[in-house]
């Protein structure tokens, strides 16, 4: 039951954010916003996930994940809404940042552009909004007890203040090296996610397509983060991920260097689904393995922050050139020369637990 309602608070989180991007052409003709401006309420939105990521996970590690749930469904479904409503940049910014599963990816891509084609972008940003209040219920299958590290038997681990525990993680190369790397994921993520439905358009690709790239995107996924999760178990973790940043950056290159259509578009998305989320598991992996579990949450939170950087440069400079150069190009070469980057960043991370001195008995 509580693996059920996990996939199903990931399914429903994770497809409405992975289906904005949809909304750039229908919202821009409605209020003649350039792409800038939709670029820059998501790349808000990446932002603000990212920097609250760390302090929920704190919270989770001290209280228990129900209350963050709650309260972060509430208000992702309170910042869909006011998107609903948004008449102008300012309002769509506040909706966009609050707002902040593959299988959903999958399901709502083509479910948000028949919804936005048949009743308008209004009613598909009302209906993803009243199905983020389902991880209300759903989260009370998932609720954790308070942290108890404070007694005085527990492993030195667990025994960490959380600053002494940033101050661990900071001071450790390989972590910084793990959350430098975790930077392109966000910044090729968030970029693709918001403006290829877009750059579809432009190249005469219809959006019903689109919606089943960015489907396909969700689907195969599914089987790279799977099979990651396999793979990590028997290769070093820190080589799988240097492969996955590059094969990445020769994707986007196979892609953009020929002709698109209908079939290239889909086989794109097909690739980019392979590596798509499949650096979160060795990423997540590494950080248990170097620091334990006691902080998981806030350091990978952390980790997220980079990742969220990324994905706000990624997803802003992209508005800012599309709108100045009328082409998506350099951002293109951009997310390839990080890909490589993170590809050789990652291949000099130690992955071992971090030494800690044995207390010694009085």
């Amino acid at each position: 039951m509580i693996i059920i309602c996990g996939c199903l608070i990931a399914l429903l989180s994770f497809g409405p954010r992975s289906s904005l991007g949809f909304f750039i052409q229908p919202m821009g003709r409605e209020f003649a916003w350039g792409r800038d401006v939709f670029g820059l309420a998501l790349a808000l939105q990446n932002l603000l996930w990212g920097l609250g990521q760390p302090i929920a996970g704190a919270i989770a590690d001290r209280f228990g994940v129900l209350r963050v749930m709650i309260v972060g469904a509430l208000l992702y479904a309170g910042g869909l809404f006011l998107m609903r409503y948004s008449t102008t940049p300012l309002s769509l910014d506040l909706g966009a940042g609050t707002a902040a599963g593959s299988f959903g990816q999958f399901l709502f891509a083509p479910f948000g552009v028949a919804m936005i084609d048949n009743f308008g972008w209004q009613a598909a940003l009302t209906v993803f909004a009243f199905l983020m209040l389902l991880i209300v219920p759903l989260s009370l299958a998932i609720a954790t007890p308070p942290s108890t590290a404070s007694a005085s038997n527990a492993p030195a681990a667990d025994q960490q203040s959380f600053k002494t525990a940033l101050a661990e993680a900071f001071g450790h190369r390989s972590y910084v090296l793990l959350v430098l790397g975790f930077f392109t994921c966000g910044f090729q993520l968030a970029f693709i996610t918001v403006h290829l439905p877009a750059y579809l358009a432009d190249r005469g690709v219809s959006a019903q397509t689109g919606g089943w790239v960015v489907a396909a995107i969700g689907l195969f996924n599914i089987i790279g983060s799977l099979s990651v999760g396999w793979l990590q178990n028997k290769y070093p973790k820190r080589y799988i991920l240097s492969i996955i940043y590059f094969a990445r950056a020769l994707s986007i290159m196979a892609f953009i260097s020929f002709p698109i259509t209908t079939f290239s578009a889909i086989v794109f998305g097909a690739a980019t689904g392979l590596t798509w989320l499949s650096t979160v598991p060795p990423t997540s992996a590494l950080v248990a393995l170097m620091f334990g579990t006691r902080w998981f949450a806030t350091l990978y939170g952390f980790a997220f922050v980079s990742h969220q950087v990324g994905g706000f440069l990624g997803v802003w400079l992209g508005g800012v050139v599309f709108e100045k150069f009328g082409s998506y190009t350099p951002i293109w070469w951009l997310s390839i020369l990080f890909g490589v980057l993170s590809a050789l960043i990652n291949l000099p991370i130690v992955e071992a637990p971090v030494a800690r001195p044995v207390a010694q008995p009085a």
